[in-house]
């Protein structure tokens, strides 16, 4: 081959590699940044008052919590440093400790979030003490490099505040449950399913394998979903995350038995409700202990503003059945 046909080869396989890696890296920017504050949109809600979109009409005040306790609480990651509210609720009789549930937000989202403080309201004023999270690279946690990695880093961050509760607050691992809201939904699913003395979980709006729900917010943003194994690729190199190495249907495949409800709206735009089929099958597949609730006709995580009542009573009945009896 002369030296001319040889550089043309050349040019024209790394033309074409360079402007997939270039298009790559744009992917994984878009779907792993995380912005600097919580949205901004949220930045007024707090437990003691907080607003849902201005859409639904709902008067969040019956939810409405004490003021919180600020808390700064250790991953089981090294350097770095979750922030959270702690609102405990009253041991009931003097005796034993009200049990918990650890409450985590979704992507680019934190604990001002109106989708995390109305079902920590939900459990509180129902007598469970709760523990809402930012996330890393969230809110007012430890930013490490402002990328999210699909709860494949995360789960730690969440185990984190799990063992806060058991060691700082006392509490046995059978009066602990976790709470997640759409990626947070999926980031506690894979908490649990590496953490065998996780009590309960309740997620709302999971993904199940995040291979093919990168594919559809590719599709959802007008980008081709072949640059998916690029964006995953751009991850490893350029951050370290290996955003495919484990998903919620793994976890759930390692519950054992331990209880997990499953919710989710049938008109979800964002993360299908075949995502919320497909753990439920996988669990009763493996003989594990599963509810579900597919709301009809509720979009992303908007089961909680259709239906609050519904969804309160089923969230409070949930963890009353399945950790200890809540105060009064």
């Amino acid at each position: 081959m002369s030296r001319g046909r040889a550089l043309l080869l050349v040019i024209l396989i790394a033309v074409p590699l360079a402007a997939y890696g270039a298009a790559s890296a744009v992917v994984w920017d878009k779907l792993t940044s995380v912005a600097t504050e919580c949205g901004g949109r949220w930045a007024q809600n707090t437990p003691e008052a907080f607003e849902a979109p201005a859409e639904y009409a709902l008067d969040t005040s019956p939810w409405a919590m004490p003021p919180p306790e600020e808390v700064r609480i250790p991953s089981r990651d090294p350097g770095i440093e979750i922030a959270g509210w702690w609102l405990p609720a009253a041991s009931a009789d003097g005796g034993a400790p009200a049990p918990a549930v650890v409450v985590v937000h979704g992507f680019t989202a934190c604990r001002h979030d109106h989708a995390v403080l109305l079902p920590a309201g939900m459990l509180h004023r129902n007598g469970f003490s709760v523990l809402l999270i930012d996330l890393r690279d969230h809110g007012a946690s430890t930013r490490e490099d402002g990328r999210f990695a699909g709860g494949t880093d995360e789960y730690r961050d969440v185990l984190g505040a799990w063992d806060w509760l058991r060691t700082e607050q006392g509490l046995p691992a059978r009066s602990i449950g976790l709470v997640g809201i759409s990626l947070g939904a999926a980031t506690v699913l894979l908490a649990t399913g590496q953490e065998p003395a996780v009590a309960a979980v309740w997620e709302d709006s999971s993904y199940a394998d995040l291979g093919t729900a990168i594919d559809a917010e590719l599709s959802r943003e007008g980008y081709p979903t072949f640059l998916a194994p690029g964006g995953v690729l751009m991850a490893r190199l350029i951050s370290g995350d290996d955003l495919v190495s484990y998903s919620p249907l793994d976890a759930v495949g390692a519950l054992g038995g331990r209880p997990l409800f499953i919710t989710h709206g049938t008109n979800d735009e964002r993360l299908s409700v075949a995502y919320g089929h497909a753990l439920e099958e996988a669990v009763l597949t493996a003989g594990g202990n599963v509810e579900s609730w597919y709301v009809e006709g509720a979009r992303h995580t908007e089961s909680m503003l259709t239906d609050p009542s519904g969804y309160e009573q089923r969230l409070v009945g949930f963890f009353g059945r399945t950790l200890a009896t809540p105060a009064p």
